[in-house]
Parts: structure tokens; sequence; C-alpha cells
């Protein structure tokens, strides 16, 4: 890195709270066009295939009327795997098609949008937490991909800025990195999640892998980010910092497992983080419905956020 580059890092960041946001990708970041491959009973009592939405399923999926092709929900979450005879994930291939019309100005993201946006433009820790089946590096290449796509290079910029200045006020030696290098460090500390993949069931554990809701298995990934989080925050004394933690998901089964996870056993134990949980279901309430499960510190989900 160049003295310039070094001058270009963000000294404010050190007088930030530590703020940082567990996201639902599908209709939550973008409005994916995958399917879910279903059967439904007809009027004549016949079951028909019947493809839906992420958004429709959320609805439907404890519905009798609806079943998974052959009864297996393999078969109707086929589009939500990396398959091997695909030479591109289909993940990427859907999140392309969804941020065309973003990108080109016809459409708008789903509700946590620019809530994800502003946090990869502050530098904030996140993760994605998906029921899809896609290995992490998939969706990692994902959140690259909206990078790319999303940030214009003055927003680049600024997250570049934001990632140096993190760097120096965590590292005691900072390192002489590129930008593509500290872009890939910051990526690095993030967690992926689709607790529906082979490689999110080893972290279940052998006695619930296979058998635990989807429910479950996101609680699961939420408090592996959280510990993750207070590991890298007790590096340095920053304990007397305000920690704050905001979850946003589309699904309000999820989000009713989710409130409950957290009010019972997170806050409980980390009694000094905020719990911000934000429900996405209604598209009426452009940015959710704020559901504070303790603590009062404001979580901007709101569009562009706040920059501190």
């Amino acid at each position: 890195m160049t003295d310039g580059e070094e001058l270009n890092a963000n000294g404010d960041v050190a007088d930030r709270d530590f703020k940082y946001y567990i996201f639902d990708w599908d209709d939550n970041i973008l409005h994916m066009p995958t399917r879910i491959h279903l059967e439904r009973l007809n009027e004549e009592g016949e079951w028909e295939r019947h493809s839906v939405s992420t958004s429709m399923f959320s609805v439907v999926r404890n519905d009798e009327k609806y079943r998974p092709p052959d009864g297996d929900w393999e078969n109707a979450f086929c589009d939500f795997r990396d398959l091997a005879h695909l030479e591109e994930s289909a993940f990427l291939a859907d999140a392309r098609k969804a941020l065309e019309p973003v990108t080109s100005g016809r459409e708008v993201g789903a509700p946590s949008f620019q809530r994800f946006k502003t946090a990869l433009m502050e530098g904030r820790l996140f993760a994605i937490v998906t029921a899809r089946g896609h290995y992490s590096e998939t969706i990692r290449k994902g959140v690259e991909y909206f990078i790319e796509q999303v940030l214009s290079t003055e927003e680049r910029a600024s997250m570049i800025r934001n990632l140096r200045g993190y760097k120096e006020e965590f590292e005691e030696e900072h390192e002489s990195l590129s930008d593509e290098e500290v872009l890939a460090e910051y990526l690095d500390l993030n967690r992926y999640h689709a607790v529906t993949s082979p490689e999110f069931q080893k972290l279940l554990g052998a006695h619930r892998a296979g058998s635990a809701s989807q429910e479950f298995a996101k609680q699961v990934a939420i408090e592996d980010f959280v510990r993750h989080i207070i590991r890298i925050v007790k590096l340095k004394p920053y304990l007397d910092k305000p920690i704050s933690v905001g979850f946003s998901d589309d699904d309000p089964h999820n989000i009713k497992a989710v409130e409950t996870f957290i009010a019972n056993r997170l806050a409980r134990e980390f009694s000094g983080i905020k719990f911000v949980i934000y429900d996405t279901s209604d598209p009426e309430q452009e940015y959710g419905r704020k559901i504070i499960v303790t603590g009062q510190l404001e979580l901007d989900f709101e569009a562009g956020g706040d920059q501190n």
C-alpha cells in the first residue's frame, strides 16, 4: 500500500458503535426468480405439478394441499442446491437475473436491499442465513457479485476506506494490502450459512442433521454468528462500546422462532447486546416491521441508513 492509500483509511470508524447484521437472502435482499417445485391437490382431488416462489412457499409450506414431488423435498428444492453438472450455480445465475432490473432502475430490491448495501459500504460484519442448500462459497460469490454490480466507484472506494480504517483500529501491525486483498479479508470474516446444505448439516451435528427444522437451523446459524463477532470484539478491550445485532427475514415462521430464541437464550447469555428483528413479510411496509427484543439502540434498516 502506498502512502496515499494509507491516508485514505477512515479513522472515524474507531468512534463507531459495533453494529452487526444477519440477513435472509430471498425476498429480503433480492427477489430471486428461483422456484420451488411442488405438487398441489386440485379441485378434482388429483395431485398436479405446481411451482411457487419463495415468498409463496412461506405461506403454503404447512398447507396439506401442497407436497413435494414423489414425497421427496430434494426434488422440490433442486434449484436451491449446487449441482455438479451445472457450469454455474443456480444461485449465481438467479442473482444475475434478480439484480439486472434493480441496477437498471426498473425495479427496487427487496426490503433489506438498501440496508445490506449500506452495511457493505460501512464495512459492517454480517451473516447471510438462508434456507437454501448451497455451499458457503457459492453465497459468498453472490455477495461479491452484488458488490460489483450495485456499488458505484465512489461507494466502493468509501467501503475500502472504512475497511482500511477497521484494519488500522484492530491490527497492531497494519499490512500493506491491495484493495482486492482488503476486500477479500473482509469477506472472509463474514458468515454465509445456507442451512439445508451438506456443509451446514455438519455444523448442526449428527444428532440433528437431516431432521432439524428450518427454524432451528437458522437459530444455530444466528448463534454461530453472534459468538463469532464476540470473539472478534474481544481481540481488543472495546466491550464498553454498545454492541447490537439486527436480524431480518421475510418468513413469519422464522421471525417468530428467532424472536423466541433470542429472548429466551441469546439475550440472557449476552445481556449487553441489543437485539433487533425486522419482519419483512408484509409488502405494505417498505422496510419491514421492527421488533426490539432487548435494548433500545436503534438499528436503522431504512434506505441509506446512518453513516456512523
